[in-house]
């Protein structure tokens, strides 16, 4: 992944490069360089496009690892105002692979919950790669339920590879605290709605997931395992990563297609990583017209069109 880019999106790279040094060029030089410009525009534009509409599975997952894409406290500030972050479980620790606290959006009070990664060494090792422990899951947990104590909606976003195998979080109750977020989110009674930005690893994903609607960005990938580690159990190699992507049908289209998710979110051309506030303004409006649609709703109601969604994914009904 030269210069942070992945080998695909190197050709487009390359060219773009060429088009600002032209620009910077012709600025410095006093020179006529617009039709010059235009043509290599177009031609960008037409190999993003030719670069973007037949992407592989692998290569979607790589997009959604881009270490440019946007995380968490990078749309916090985009969508929500007066965010208060809130830390630790009151149990045993802060956990600052999740971010969560309380905000408002479009002058609507609500609840934030999201995995954080880190941009470089020093802030991955912090933010453990994005991947929670019980105490981050019990954490959002809490601040969830003080949002159903308030009658605030809860919005949750969700990238991470997993949740944190290690032996310590093992002996602090990892399954259970992910089985507890989502029994509990199953009967919350204010609205949930969830946005898969980037990975969504198994059940640490799902410990934040479980939303009355849940929403993909158009490169993100859901899955109940990593495309390493199905590669790992069937192949015995983790060399075959690109074919477990393409047999997992993890993919935000395959996904809308079974019911699992309810929206394919578009990205910007190029991807969230190439402008994070278009990104952020289609987020925004797909939350605003889902909490628009489930504030009117009875808690009790809400409550059991969730149970009922998730109950029925993934039921056999044979053919009569």
């Amino acid at each position: 992944m030269p210069g942070g880019w992945l080998d695909f999106e190197q050709p487009l790279v390359e060219l773009e490069q060429r088009i600002e040094d032209l620009r910077l060029l012709a600025s410095r030089e006093n020179l006529e360089a617009d039709r010059e410009l235009k043509r290599l525009a177009e031609k960008a534009d037409s190999l993003r496009r030719r670069i973007f509409s037949d992407l592989t599975p692998w290569q979607r997952v790589q997009l959604a690892r881009h270490p440019q894409r946007p995380y968490t406290l990078d749309y916090i500030p985009m969508l929500f105002s007066d965010f208060v972050e809130l830390r630790g479980d009151r149990a045993f620790a802060e956990d600052t692979a999740i971010v969560a606290g309380l905000a408002r959006f479009r002058d609507r009070p609500v609840a934030v919950v999201g995995h954080q990664k880190g941009r470089n060494t020093r802030e991955n090792l912090r933010r453990n790669f994005g991947m929670p422990q019980p105490e981050g899951y019990r954490k959002a947990l809490r601040v969830m339920q003080l949002a159903e104590k308030f009658g605030n909606p809860v919005i949750t976003f969700v990238d991470t590879p997993g949740a944190y195998p290690g032996i310590g979080a093992e002996e602090r109750g990892q399954a259970e605290a992910i089985a507890r977020n989502v029994r509990e989110m199953t009967r919350l009674r204010v609205p949930i709605v969830v946005v898969v930005t980037g990975e969504g690893g198994s059940g640490g994903a799902l410990a934040i997931a479980v939303g009355d609607r849940v929403y993909m960005l158009e490169y993100a990938f859901y899955s109940v395992i990593s495309p390493e580690g199905c590669a790992s159990i069937l192949w015995k190699t983790r060399e075959k990563a690109p074919e477990a992507a393409a047999a997992l049908r993890f993919t935000a289209p395959d996904l809308l297609e079974m019911g699992v998710v309810d929206g394919l979110l578009p990205e910007p051309p190029g991807a969230a990583h190439r402008s994070p506030a278009a990104a952020a303004a289609t987020i925004g409006d797909a939350l605003a017209g889902a909490l628009a649609e489930l504030e009117g709703l009875d808690p009790g109601e809400l409550v059991e069109r969730r149970r009922a969604r998730y109950l029925a994914m993934g039921a056999y009904a044979p053919e009569p």
